[in-house]
């Protein structure tokens, strides 16, 4: 089921960039929140903005708290999370994301924030998977571009042209679907398996990538999901960046990358596949419309994702 938009953004609207995981900076935003201003948006901080409690931004219930703030401030139509990392989940005992039902706004993230992908999900939201203002600099111009789109509502496209895992034969496999598109982090995707946050992916377009991973870690959550049907009843499968993966012990290695792990768990399917998307931990992290259908067409030569103004609620 195609799910409800937030309507698009308009110049003068205000968006607020709140910390729902790692501590970060006023400093460590400074080109995010410029390229917002650039896009003629205002731009409120969370009152998590420089504030530390060990690893996080505050405590659960003050990260909630600045949450729950941006969620029912009317005048509030994007929350832009600051940064991932990890802690996220911990927000979901204190926050109620129901205001979203009667006031529908942009969440706006990845990584740690699929938490907030899957549960806004549940509750018949679109959210956006894009670049987060940390780090914002390092990104290419071609990922900013598409988050601008797909907030102010403009037809957009994300193509991949590379052929495969580099060095890797696993090709591409052909073919077309229309379907509303899930998915995220795959160590989240798979930690909120059995909680109320799960989703079911039968009859959509399921996107995963993640980063950091040991590379049987990976497998294991990859056979959790095969074990579980979600290979069976796909429209489609994009597979983003699988970043930095890595041995336990690089002398007895596990043998499969992590795309040959997703490969042969899939197995042979009819529905389009592709890899190395351009969208997760790497520079060109491309934005993509979660609970909004999209249109996948995968050839020998590239993987195109397309998101058409026609399917936003304006």
């Amino acid at each position: 089921m195609d799910l409800i938009t937030p309507r698009p953004l308009r110049t003068g609207d205000t968006i607020a960039i709140i910390p729902t995981a790692r501590t970060i900076s006023k400093d460590e935003l400074r080109n995010g929140i410029a390229m917002a201003e650039r896009w003629g948006l205002r731009v409120k901080l969370g009152k998590g903005v420089g504030r530390k409690h060990y690893q996080q931004a505050g405590t659960a219930r003050e990260r909630s708290a600045d949450l729950q703030a941006a969620l029912d401030d009317p005048s509030v139509r994007a929350i832009w999370c600051a940064r991932g990392g990890y802690g996220t989940v911990h927000l979901l005992d204190h926050v109620d994301l129901s205001s979203l039902v009667k006031d529908p706004k942009w969440i706006i993230g990845f990584s740690d924030i699929t938490v907030l992908h899957n549960a806004v999900h549940d509750l018949g939201i679109a959210t956006l998977h894009g670049q987060m203002p940390f780090n914002a600099a390092a990104k290419t111009a071609e990922s900013m571009e598409t988050l601008r789109k797909a907030l102010f509502g403009e037809d957009y496209h994300v193509t991949s042209t590379l052929p495969g895992p580099v060095g890797v034969p696993i090709p591409k496999r052909p073919g077309e679907c229309e379907a509303v598109l899930v998915g995220g982090n795959l160590s989240l995707l798979y930690a909120l398996r059995g909680t109320p946050f799960d989703i079911d992916p039968r009859g959509k377009i399921l996107f995963i990538e993640d980063l950091d991973e040991l590379l049987y870690h990976v497998d294991r959550m990859v056979m959790n999901l095969k074990l579980a049907g979600w290979f069976e009843d796909l429209a489609g499968l994009v597979i983003g960046g699988m970043t930095d993966m890595r041995n336990k012990d690089e002398n007895d290695p596990f043998g499969k990358t992590a795309e040959q792990i997703i490969s042969d768990a899939v197995g042979e399917v009819r529905y389009p596949v592709c890899f190395n998307f351009p969208a997760g931990h790497i520079p060109d992290n491309r934005a993509l419309l979660f609970g909004k259908k999209a249109k996948l067409s995968v050839t020998p030569e590239d993987a195109t994702l397309s998101f058409e103004r026609s399917t936003l609620d304006v």
